[in-house]
């Protein structure tokens, strides 16, 4: 799940921020005044989206966007003249006074890039340690030395045999390597 965090100094107009949001079908996860508030509630969050003002009680937000974890992208909020000098990387901007149409447009444009960036990095495959690679080609062996397997069939078969039990290829691999020189599998 995507979490939204509202973040303005005053209570107030963060809760109608939030408000506005929920009326237009977004989640809300959490409305702070502070920036310490923000970065508990992302503590649990894969990925999320900060909106915030200019300045909080304890920070700007180009201090806050500083420590957000990697997956959560900040919308901020304030006058033209507070960011006409450009804003922090990483950083979209809305001038006040806001218009919900252009917020609701804006926030659907980063969710959209946070899907896609989501969809990417579930596609790119795990990399695996110098010792977990170990691990698996040492089974491999195994496997071949005792059933006369290609490489591919022991690969396949601690796929197949990872996938069924519900544990990782190397898991499989560190169970092949305690049964074989036991007993055959």
């Amino acid at each position: 799940m995507i979490g939204i965090v509202v973040a303005f100094p005053n209570r107030e107009n963060a809760a109608n921020i939030r408000n506005l949001l929920m009326r237009q079908g977004f989640t809300v996860t959490g409305v702070c005044t502070t920036g310490a508030q923000v970065l508990t509630f992302l503590e649990d969050m894969e990925y999320g989206i900060v909106i915030c003002g200019y300045k909080l009680k304890d920070m700007i937000y180009s201090e806050l966007k500083e420590c957000l974890p990697e997956n959560v992208e900040m919308l901020m909020i304030a006058s033209r003249e507070k960011w006409s000098d450009g804003l922090a990387d990483g950083v979209v901007g809305l001038p006040m006074p806001i218009k919900a149409y252009d917020m609701v447009e804006t926030l659907e444009m980063m969710l959209d890039h946070i899907g896609r960036q989501r969809k990417k990095r579930r596609q790119t495959p795990k990399k695996r340690t110098l010792k977990e690679q170990e691990t698996i080609d040492k089974a491999k062996a195994l496997l071949m030395e005792h059933y006369q397997m290609s490489e591919e069939e022991a690969h396949r078969y601690l796929q197949k045999h990872s996938m069924e039990n519900g544990t990782n290829m190397t898991e499989t691999a560190e169970m092949v390597q305690r049964i074989l020189p036991e007993q055959e599998v």
